[in-house]
């Protein structure tokens, strides 16, 4: 069952984080400075999958949309790899080659990154200006993938442009549409 994201307020201080790519080479929040194309400071935080229907529908675009915005992009996969295989950090690799991704592709193992961003479902999106202030909480376009629409990445693009441009992206923003992500079941005590 498609699950929608939750609203998180705009202008939400975006959250820090220090986690492994699926390579096992470290990342934080600070990694991600000013892009050094645009300067533009526009960060998009992706939480993503493998596994999902709805992530292998966009994966290319995104892909695409990365090398064609001034933004810097991170996908971030918070699912539990021991219930869902696919998503386990070797997988996830094959993933980010398959769809041409260069941008780092972190793992959350322990799910907090996810929680602490209020991430519910893959494909989530979160936009960031300069000052890591939320500007855009959405979907990546109106496709999904039964619907026929076109797979471009309009809203995410324009949620990009405008927080470059602007600071701004006006109401209402689309929620995104996709799996829920899969939690780790709680630890018997």
């Amino acid at each position: 069952m498609a699950v929608e994201s939750a609203l998180v307020p705009l202008g939400t201080q975006a959250p820090d984080f220090a986690l492994p790519d699926v390579n096992g080479v470290q990342f934080s929040l600070n990694s991600f400075q000013l892009n050094s194309f645009e300067e533009t400071g526009v960060l998009v935080v992706a939480f993503v999958c493998n596994h999902c229907p709805y992530v292998k529908h966009i994966e290319a675009a995104l892909g695409d949309l990365a090398t064609s915005t001034p933004a810097q992009l991170v996908a971030i996969c918070s699912n539990d790899a021991v219930g869902y295989p696919e998503d386990a950090p070797g997988q996830l690799a094959k993933q980010a080659q398959r769809a041409g991704w260069s941008f780092p592709y972190l793992v959350d193992k322990t799910q907090t990154i996810a929680q602490a961003y209020g991430a519910v479902c893959t494909p989530d999106f979160f936009v960031y200006g300069a000052d890591r202030r939320l500007t855009y909480r959405g979907a990546f376009d109106y496709s999904t993938p039964k619907n026929g629409e076109p797979v471009d990445g309009s809203l995410l693009r324009s949620a990009i442009l405008l927080t470059a441009s602007e600071g701004v992206v006006p109401k209402p923003h689309r929620p995104s549409l996709g799996c829920g992500i899969k939690w780790r079941e709680a630890e018997s005590a």
